[in-house]
């Protein structure tokens, strides 16, 4: 079955981590993304440009509004994902409780429909 992994984090906390810190946030990603492939589980993943680049688009009262940025404020913000497949849940949250990112922000683990 497959999971999204969605890691959340401070954005500007993580663009000004110092570059030693930085470099071994770095290396833990490389680090996990390597495990998952050598467990069969991996099957892709991307980090996402900071949410000020983001684009919204809705409709409301059936007119198209495009808005710069996110839609919501807050302090975490989506950062990037893992999509993965793996037998169940379980081995899902195992995963999540590896991600890199669970040390400095949040990773939510979603099942993908049809999977």
């Amino acid at each position: 079955m497959q999971y999204m992994l969605l890691f959340y984090g401070n954005q500007a906390e993580l663009m000004n981590m110092p570059r030693e810190d930085a470099m071994r946030f770095h290396g833990a990603f490389m680090a996990y993304t390597a495990a998952l492939q050598e467990a069969g589980a991996y099957v892709s993943n991307l980090g996402l440009r900071p949410a000020a680049d983001a684009t919204t688009v809705r409709t409301v009262g059936g007119k198209l509004q495009v808005q710069d940025g996110p839609f919501a404020e807050t302090r975490e913000q989506l950062g990037g994902f893992y999509l993965i497949d793996v037998a169940d849940l379980d081995a899902a949250l195992a995963w999540a409780k590896r991600h890199p990112g669970a040390e400095r922000g949040s990773v939510e683990v979603r099942p993908v429909w049809g999977s």
